[in-house]
């Protein structure tokens, strides 16, 4: 069923050439930041370019019920920041809907203040463990209590007196990472964040760009992140790149469907997000930067995707994991018309998003006459090439955006057309995928 109630069966057909500029919305990833850091720090800050999705605007409710001022004004949104340390406690239950990374960021971000606050979200988000960020953010003080297996509805109680902390990451994790860092903004001396492997580091750029001091080595621990406790956040002017993560699926649509060329602007190409576009390009895509330049502080790039008949499947470099992790399910469909195996491990993550990713693939995948196997923390997609893929079949998103729009994606090119039970979750990570895919010459029909 659709995270907002009655399920919305979508279908994608055999499209001709996809043609024309797909202009994708803002950086999911840097929007949640921008609202975060923004009631943060003290004073006005103005945000352009925020992603208008569900997971956002969650998010920036919560901001509100948190005491800070957050309203749009024109293409403008306006954030009047309370200060590190200056949260007020809510007044009424957070719901961060089907956004993860809102939760927990969002509990980072008040873990170290004397506050309580309880938190849910849809069926998906209160499936998904909690425990990966409480344990980290309980050093500091905090106490969390939640469902058995630390999951949503949850309460959290801030800590009184802060401890700053010294934390190693199990898993490479950029929301773990992002809420230990959060958390230390109040908390005095140094917080240190160890990652064996680096994540995105969206938090720590922008942590910098609010005027917090953050130092990142690179050391025989891994990479070790410091930062310096009670900051005073200083407001900034953000101007939001497009997201690399919504950018793939009109990448990879172009890539598979015959005589398409799509062009798609002001993509943020952090290199610790951008392993979809590499690894396209260690596949044969005809996948082009132009325009490369900086703007606050991210390197950003128009992407062009031409038609590429002669993909061939690779091994996709486990340590190239953590800086595509969403992507790859898409990746799986560019691999289903590639000729060869892509064998894709070190991916374990996938596991515990929005649904079992690997599962709700290789599942549909087959379904769709595409060869898959997985392990715990690795799949293999056997590739048909171009033209080969039978398609013609009906799968569940299990209330995952990024299954249901990787499926329509499939049904592009597939012989037959592709069907996903409901393709209402799509909303919140890129609310004009619709239309956006239409205008370049998709056909995808809502049941």
């Amino acid at each position: 069923m659709s995270a907002h109630g009655t399920p919305i069966p979508m279908t994608s057909d055999r499209a001709g050439p996809l043609r024309g500029t797909a202009d994708v919305p803002g950086d999911k990833s840097i929007s949640h930041r921008s609202l975060i850091l923004g009631a943060m720090a003290v004073g006005e800050t103005k945000v352009t370019g925020l992603l208008e999705g569900q997971d956002v605007l969650d998010t920036a409710k919560a901001m509100q019920a948190f005491g800070a001022g957050v309203e749009k004004r024109g293409d403008t949104w306006h954030v009047q920041g309370v200060g590190v340390g200056g949260f007020a406690e809510p007044d009424q239950v957070i719901d961060c809907g089907n956004s993860g990374t809102g939760v927990r960021l969002i509990m980072g971000a008040m873990a170290t203040t004397p506050i309580a606050a309880t938190f849910t979200g849809d069926a998906s988000l209160n499936k998904r463990p909690m425990a990966r960020v409480t344990e980290p953010l309980a050093l500091f003080g905090a106490r969390a209590c939640g469902r058995s297996g630390g999951r949503l509805p949850m309460t959290i109680l801030g800590a009184r007196d802060p401890l700053p902390v010294r934390y190693t990451t199990p898993v490479p994790s950029a929301q773990v990472k992002s809420a230990v860092l959060l958390a230390g903004l109040n908390a005095p001396g140094e917080t240190v964040v160890i990652e064996r492997e680096a994540t995105r580091d969206h938090s720590e750029r922008m942590l910098q760009g609010f005027g917090a001091t953050v130092i990142t080595e690179k050391t025989e621990e891994g990479h070790v992140i410091t930062l310096t406790g009670q900051p005073e956040l200083k407001p900034q002017t953000i101007v939001v790149p497009r997201d690399p993560s919504s950018a793939a699926f009109p990448v990879c649509a172009a890539l598979i469907v015959e005589g398409s060329d799509v062009l798609v602007p002001n993509i943020g190409l952090n290199p610790t997000r951008a392993g979809l576009f590499t690894t396209l390009r260690e596949m044969g895509a005809d996948l082009t930067y132009e325009n490369e330049r900086t703007e606050g502080g991210e390197p950003v790039a128009d992407l062009r995707a031409r038609f590429s008949p002669d993909l061939k499947g690779i091994e996709v470099p486990a340590e190239r994991a953590a800086s595509m992790i969403d992507e790859y399910p898409v990746l799986s469909v560019v691999a289903a018309f590639a000729e060869g195996k892509t064998h894709m491990p070190g991916v374990k993550e996938l596991r515990v998003k929005e649904s079992d990713r690997i599962d709700a693939m290789a599942t549909g995948l087959r379904a769709a006459g595409v060869s898959v196997d997985e392990g715990e923390d690795w799949w293999t997609v056997q590739g048909r090439g171009f033209g080969d893929v039978p398609g013609g079949v009906t799968v569940q998103s299990h209330l995952d955006h990024r299954i249901a729009m990787s499926f329509l994606v499939l049904g592009m090119a597939s012989n037959a057309p592709m069907t996903v039970d409901d393709g209402g979750p799509i909303a919140t990570s890129f609310p004009i995928f619709e239309p956006l895919m239409a205008a370049l010459g998709a056909r995808i029909q809502r049941a």
